[in-house]
C-alpha cells in the first residue's frame, strides 16, 4: 500500500497547526519540509531516477530552508558540516547504504538532513516496485526501515492495523496483538493508552521491551494523515517516555 501524497501532508500539517497550538511550530516547520520534498519527489518520478547522487543538487535549497525556518542546532550543523560537495555526498551514501539499525549512529542532525532527502527518493523507488504489503513483518517489506506510526482502519466491528514506514511511506498489514519490536503476543503486556485531548491517536506500548508506537485511528477521522497527525501529538510521546517507554522509531524531526 502506498502512502499519503505530499500535498495531503502539507494540507494536514497546516490544518493541525491551527488546532494543536502546542505543536504549531513543529507542524509549520514540517509543512515547509514536506513542501520542499514534494518537487524533489516529482522530479525523481519524471526522470525515473534511481541513483541517490541525483539528490546532491537539492542540498543548497534544503540548507537554506533550515537556516530560515528550522531550529538553530540543525541550521548550524548544515552550515558547518555540509558546506562541501564531499561532505554532502558522504552523508547521502552512508545513510542510504547503511541498514536501518545502524543509521541511528549517524547522530540526529546528520540523520535529519539525510532523511529529508532520502524520503522522497525512497518513496519514488517504492512507487515503482512491487511490495508485499500483506506480510506481517516488523520492518518495511520494501526498504527494511522501521515504522514511524501505525494506522487503524475499520474491519467488521473492530479495526485492523497496518504500519507506516519511516522512510519510504510504504504501508503494510500487521497484527494488532503483536509488538513490532520484540514479537510479544501477550495481550495483557501490550497496553494501549489514549487521551481525550487526542482522540484519533493512541499509544500502543509493550511492557516486555518497553517500546511504543503511536497509531492513528482512521475510523474516527478518515481525513487524518498519519505522518502529520503523529507529529501533532508530541505530547503523547512525552507522556509515554515519562512512563518509561522508548519510541520504536523517531519521525522526520527526530521526535
Amino acid at each position: 500500500m502506498k502512502g499519503w501524497s505530499f500535498e495531503a501532508r502539507i494540507s494536514r500539517a497546516a490544518e493541525l497547526a491551527k488546532t494543536h497550538p502546542a505543536a504549531r511550530e513543529l507542524l509549520t516547520f514540517y509543512g515547509k519540509l514536506a513542501a520542499f520534498q514534494k518537487p524533489v519527489y516529482e522530479d525523481l518520478q519524471s526522470c525515473a531516477q534511481s541513483d541517490v547522487r541525483a539528490l546532491m543538487r537539492y542540498f543548497p535549497e534544503l540548507i537554506d530552508l533550515v537556516c530560515r525556518s528550522g531550529p538553530e542546532p540543525l541550521a548550524e550543523f548544515g552550515a558547518t558540516h555540509l558546506s562541501t560537495e564531499d561532505s554532502r555526498l558522504e552523508l547521502l551514501l552512508t545513510s542510504w547504504e547503511r541498514d536501518a539499525e545502524s543509521t541511528h549512529a549517524l547522530g540526529e542532525e546528520r540523520r535529519f538532513y539525510a532523511r529529508v532527502l532520502l524520503q522522497p527518493f525512497a518513496e519514488h523507488l517504492a512507487a515503482r516496485g512491487s511490495i508485499g504489503s500483506e506480510a506481517t513483518v516488523p520492518t518495511c517489506p520494501f526498504c527494511s526501515a522501521r515504522p514511524v506510526a501505525g494506522v487503524l482502519r475499520g474491519e467488521g466491528e473492530g479495526a485492523k492495523r497496518s504500519l507506516l514506514c519511516s522512510l519510504c511511506s510504504t504501508e503494510w498489514l500487521f497484527r494488532r496483538v503483536l509488538c513490532p519490536n520484540c514479537g510479544n503476543e501477550e495481550k495483557d503486556a501490550l497496553p494501549a493508552y489514549t487521551s481525550e485531548d487526542f482522540p484519533l491517536v493512541r499509544v500502543e506500548a509493550c511492557d516486555r521491551c518497553k517500546t511504543y508506537i503511536k497509531s492513528v485511528d482512521l475510523t474516527k477521522d478518515g481525513l487524518a494523515v498519519p505522518i502529520a497527525d503523529e507529529l501533532a501529538t508530541v505530547a503523547l510521546s512525552v507522556w509515554a517516555e515519562d512512563h518509561g517507554y522508548t519510541k520504536l522509531e523517531s519521525n522526520l524531526l527526530g521526535l
